[in-house]
């Protein structure tokens, strides 16, 4: 297999952390998330770990100042991306939120990345407005790719998104790949 760069994103609760470790179970995988980084510079300010509105806002605008200050978020991205070329891994997801971020990457990414949208949509989850431009705005990309999640019993949802991961996104990843 050849190896395979997606970004993946969708709104808090949406599933994508579920999916990354349904591929897992199958190819040699690698997760990494653009915040990282900042959730550690996050940490040493006192920051201890919640995810409440008040703390997604405060690392989105952390991420943000990082952003314009020196990059590090795409520099952080890039290194783990030469990493993943380097590696026995098969699949690397790169958690990303922000439309410009995830642009970037694909345009300068030595590998090909593409990009998966988890929408979740079913009668227990609302999608909500979290009072940050990193949160309320993953719709604002055109995806290679969109997974609906929904209600099914956990061993259902991984066998749908696993057969839309074999059948439909890895022929047009290969298709599409140098």
């Amino acid at each position: 297999m050849k190896k395979i760069a997606i970004i993946i994103n969708g709104v808090g609760g949406s599933g994508k952390d579920t999916i990354c470790n349904f591929v897992s179970k199958c190819y040699k995988t690698d997760i990494i998330s653009q915040i990282d980084p900042i959730k550690k510079i996050a940490k040493y300010a006192g920051w201890n770990g919640e995810k409440d509105d008040k703390s997604r806002k405060m690392l989105s605008d952390l991420k943000m100042l990082f952003v314009t200050y020196n990059d590090l978020p795409f520099s952080y991205t890039m290194e783990k991306i030469k990493e993943f070329e380097k590696s026995d891994d098969e699949i690397l997801f790169i958690h990303i939120r922000e439309r410009e971020e995830i642009l970037k990457i694909v345009k300068n990414s030595t590998i090909n990345v593409f990009t998966l949208l988890i929408r979740r949509i079913d009668k227990e989850f609302t999608p909500r407005i979290y009072g940050n431009t990193s949160d309320d705005k993953v719709e604002n990309y055109d995806y290679d790719f969109i997974f609906v999640s929904d209600y099914s019993p956990q061993d259902e949802l991984e066998s749908r998104f696993m057969s839309f991961f074999n059948t439909e996104m890895i022929p047009k990843i290969h298709a599409n790949t140098n």
